[in-house]
């Protein structure tokens, strides 16, 4: 529950022995939280090999946390070391799994167009049905271990030019999912 007055952010930080920084946040997530994580994170010594941060003292969260996430993500891309974001529980964790959810609708209709014109080619050169096609395209992402949005782009492109043939694991998936779904 949010209150009127907004609960300070405290960030208590500690390491252990294995080389991992683990970050207490207390209060909320909202204007200025990515500065305090910043100064956190600069007070960390050299040579820590993970950083955890947990947020099950977090009381509210609101799209200033994402930034807040955002650059925690980044101190780990910058110096090559996992982090997590851990402990979510109440109104932050249902903001959080929000903003998920809608990224990954975000991806989902961005790569959409791409799995619709696979599916068309498929149906045009094996003369098969949308949904038997959409099987092709789902059992060639599972044999050969890729995403169905990169096989589908394997075969768009290899429709486009003759020259841009899927790799060859996509391919052998293809081949194999062809023959069960039209066998």
């Amino acid at each position: 529950m949010r209150t009127a007055e907004p609960n300070p952010l405290v960030i208590e930080s500690r390491t252990d022995d294995t080389g991992r920084a683990l970050l207490a946040v207390r209060g909320e997530l909202v204007h200025g939280c990515d500065e305090a994580l910043a100064r956190a994170l600069a007070r960390l010594p050299a040579g820590i090999r993970r950083v955890e941060v947990d947020m099950s003292g977090v009381d509210f969260m609101d799209t200033a946390g994402r930034r807040f996430l955002d650059l925690l993500r980044d101190y780990g891309e910058r110096h090559m070391i996992p982090v997590a974001a851990v402990n979510w529980r109440g109104q932050p964790r249902d903001f959080w799994e929000l903003c998920r959810e809608v990224e990954q609708l975000r991806r989902a209709m961005a790569t959409r167009p791409v799995i619709d014109q696979a599916r068309g080619i498929l149906m045009a050169t094996h003369a098969c049905t949308s949904h038997e096609a959409w099987e092709i395209l789902r059992e060639a992402s599972q044999l050969s271990n890729t995403k169905l949005r990169t096989v589908a782009a394997s075969v768009t492109a290899s429709a486009e030019d003759a020259s841009a043939a899927p790799p060859e694991e996509v391919d052998r998936a293809l081949r194999t999912a062809i023959a069960r779904v039209r066998g």
